[in-house]
């Protein structure tokens, strides 16, 4: 399957070892003086070592690779004793990872290996220590258009959080919660010239593209995640007319069908030259 994994450039690398303790999964180990992925199987692509290479060396890459399994994970884990355990399963908590969360919590449960207390993870202030571009960030309150914006033909932003791309979000983030969610296609915000001001205002985002993305069963789990723990308020779905674009809508009302929680659920499709062709509740 392709998705999304470590790459750590060997030319760059000195073998420092800064990013191991950093590697919750224990994916990485020096061999021959230099930091090596040893197993595709134990790398989860959420880069919390990047942020501990002083080289630049470590970085994301797409591409074929297995699929990460939590158990093979969790075999290597428990032999570093509680408190790395500890470590994995706030870093999975941090990330919303809580499908693998789950696994890691049903492993030790079958293993008779008792459970450390995880902190519940405050992204809004924790110290952040994984791949800049996917930091947790809240932005002040949007202020409304003044007049001398309006003459210039300016409008600000209405994105009141960051990041935005389904599998970098955290359903424990404080926005998310009791939030409006809008779950947009990619393409939405390009073809729709006032996604900002109609549809965007008002709402946490959430972008993912039903067609390109790899591993969209994460987001299943993340949206469940936003329904049941969240507590999100609605959910509006905008995807574009294109038939692949249905594919967000499906995996959207398959993780409403599995949750404890109902939610109003709102469709939106929007035409090739920006236009509303429905808006419904589903």
């Amino acid at each position: 399957m392709k998705r999304t994994i470590i790459k750590i450039d060997e030319n760059k690398c000195t073998g420092c070892g800064l990013c191991i303790p950093n590697c919750p999964e224990g994916a990485i180990q020096i061999i021959d003086g230099k930091a090596r992925l040893v197993s595709d199987l134990m790398c989860d692509g959420l880069g919390a070592c990047l942020g501990h290479c002083p080289e630049g060396a470590i970085s994301q890459e797409e591409r074929e690779a297995d699929a990460y399994d939590e158990r093979k994970v969790m075999e290597n884990i428990v032999k570093a004793g509680p408190n790395t355990i500890k470590a994995h399963l706030d870093h999975l908590r941090g990330h919303g990872q809580t499908g693998y969360l789950q696994q890691a919590l049903d492993f030790l449960k079958e293993k008779n290996i008792p459970i450390p207390d995880t902190k519940e993870v405050d992204v809004a202030h924790a110290h952040f220590e994984g791949c800049p571009g996917a930091r947790t960030m809240a932005f002040s309150e949007q202020r409304e258009d003044n007049a001398a914006e309006a003459l210039a033909g300016k409008r600000p932003s209405a994105l009141t959080h960051w990041p935005v791309q389904m599998h970098l979000i955290s359903p424990a983030a404080p926005h998310y919660q009791g939030a409006d969610l809008l779950l947009a296609a990619d393409c939405v915000a390009y073809s729709l010239g006032d996604f900002h001001k109609d549809y965007l205002k008002g709402k946490t985002l959430a972008i993912a593209c039903p067609k390109l993305d790899e591993g969209q069963d994460v987001y299943v789990e993340k949206l469940k995640a936003l329904i049941d723990e969240a507590k999100i308020n609605t959910l509006t779905v905008m995807i574009m007319q294109v038939p692949c674009c249905g594919g967000l809508l499906h995996l959207a009302q398959t993780a409403a069908a599995q949750c404890k929680r109902k939610v109003p659920v709102k469709s939106v499709v929007v035409s090739l030259r920006g236009e509303i062709l429905q808006e419904d509740w589903v």
